[in-house]
C-alpha cells in the first residue's frame, strides 16, 4: 500500500532565501542530511527536468544500516518540477538490492508565506515500505529543523 508522509515547519526567513536554500547544492549539503548523517552530491543539475545523485552517509549505522551499502543511502533524484518561489517536486529512486526500497518515491517541498515567516512543507508520496514512518518522520523532523537552524538568525 502507498503510503504518504509529511512534516511542515515555519521557518522565520522570506520564501526566496527558503527557496534558494531547496535549490542551492551548497546549501543543501548543509541542511539535508538528517542528524546524524553527511552528505555529497555526485552530480547535481537543479533546474525542470534535471536531476542530482545524493550520497548520504551514516556517522554511525550500527543501528541503522544503509540503503545502498552498511553505511550509506545513495538516491538518483529527477527534478519532476520546479515553480519558481513556491515549490520543487523531485522522482527519488534509491541505489538498493533490497526491494522494500525499490520504486519511485515522489518528494515535494512547498512553500507558503506568512506574517511570521514561510511555512515549509515536506511531503513524500509512494514512500518504499522499508522505510519505516517513525524513521522517516524523524528524518524529515531533522532536515526541517536543520534548514531552520541554516536560515534563522
Amino acid at each position: 500500500m502507498a503510503r504518504t508522509d509529511r512534516a511542515t515547519l515555519l521557518i522565520h526567513a522570506d520564501r526566496e532565501r527558503v527557496f534558494a536554500a531547496l535549490t542551492s547544492a551548497e546549501a543543501l549539503l548543509r541542511w539535508l542530511p538528517p542528524r546524524g548523517m553527511r552528505g555529497r552530491f555526485e552530480r547535481f543539475e537543479m533546474r525542470d527536468g534535471g536531476s542530482y545523485r545524493l550520497v548520504l552517509t551514516y556517522d554511525d549505522a550500527s543501528g541503522a544500516p544503509g540503503k545502498t551499502s552498511a553505511d550509506s543511502d545513495v538516491s538518483d533524484v529527477r527534478i519532476a518540477r520546479i515553480v519558481q518561489g513556491e515549490r520543487v517536486v523531485q522522482e527519488v529512486e534509491f541505489e538498493t538490492d533490497d526491494p522494500a526500497f525499490g520504486g519511485t518515491m515522489q518528494m515535494e517541498w512547498s512553500l507558503r508565506s506568512g506574517r511570521m515567516g514561510t511555512t515549509v512543507q515536506f511531503e513524500a508520496r509512494n514512500v518504499p515500505e522499508g522505510i519505516r514512518a517513525r524513521d522517516h518522520a524523524e528524518g524529515l523532523t531533522s532536515s526541517l529543523a536543520n534548514l531552520a537552524a541554516y536560515l534563522e538568525p
